[in-house]
């Protein structure tokens, strides 16, 4: 159907290409709109075609063995993308969905070939785009391996969070408890024996009393923030336990598929040899 050789230009892909070259591939490559969450194409269905962000960015992502989506990148305007299932002629191993209006250019394989004729360097901007996306899967595995649950926590941490936290744990020290008897009884006794000092809060002690539900109430607070910041760090421990979990139970039954593939072949084997022997 071909498109308008504008819309060729200024794509880095295409920067390599003559005038005369950008009109041969115009005629055949073909351009579309999706539009804001609509889904380009999803993960495992065939695919014969690579594209060409011209304008709105695409979201590429995969879900692991527990469900959860995992961004692999973000194709942008002069990005390109599903090019393994062009090149290998596989199905696609994820999902792209539009996050804005995107209009792109789509290549097939006879449109990379006549590219490739053409202009061979555009073969290392394909090369290039692979080797990205591999980079970044492999930072995906790095980070997604095993989370550290307080490290992903600290990350999240306010100022006021671990004010609080340190406040809490100070509170339920020795050194706080020894800090306060000696404050208490260091109040009590200048408040009932004539040191020769004014006694500023005689007996009941109103503003001792006063100061100390004072105490307890931020205290309390304090510690109320923190048990809540134990709570999600619990909960993120449970969901990192449970992704274990999982990863466990699969390697067990990939391991138990093994040990039958292998029983299997070694029943093979003895009954080839038991008839070699019998004959």
């Amino acid at each position: 159907m071909g498109c308008d050789v504008s819309l060729l230009a200024g794509i880095n892909f295409f920067e390599l290409l003559h005038d005369d070259d950008l009109l041969v591939l115009a005629n055949v490559v073909d351009a579309v709109k999706i539009n804001t969450g609509e889904i380009l194409f999803q993960a495992g269905e065939p695919g014969d075609s690579l594209f060409v962000v011209r304008s709105g960015s695409i979201e590429l992502f995969i879900k692991d063995t527990v469900g959860q989506k995992i961004v692999l990148t973000i194709a942008e305007e002069g990005s390109l993308f599903g090019e393994l299932a062009l090149l290998d002629s596989g199905p696609r191993t994820a999902t792209a969905v539009a996050l804005t209006d995107t209009e792109l250019l789509v290549l097939d394989r006879e449109d990379l070939t006549l590219l490739f004729q053409r202009r061979p360097d555009a073969a290392l901007s394909i090369l290039a785009a692979m080797s990205s996306m591999t980079r970044k899967a492999d930072e995906l595995l790095r980070t997604r391996v095993s989370r550290n649950v307080n490290e992903e926590m600290e990350e999240h941490t306010t100022a006021l969070q671990r004010v609080a936290d340190w406040i809490a744990w100070f509170s339920g020290s020795m050194p706080f408890l020894i800090i306060n008897a000696v404050w208490f009884v260091v109040w009590i006794l200048i408040n009932t024996i004539h040191f020769g000092i004014p006694q500023f809060d005689p007996y009941p002690f109103g503003l001792l009393t006063m100061m100390v539900s004072l105490e307890a109430i931020f205290l309390s607070c304090f510690v109320l923030v923190s048990q809540n910041r134990q709570a999600e760090k619990d909960r993120v421990r449970a969901d990192v336990e449970y992704e274990v979990n999982v990863k466990a139970e699969l390697e067990v039954a990939h391991l138990h598929e093994k040990t039958d593939r292998i029983y299997e072949n070694m029943m093979a084997r003895f009954a080839k040899l038991e008839k070699l022997m019998t004959s």
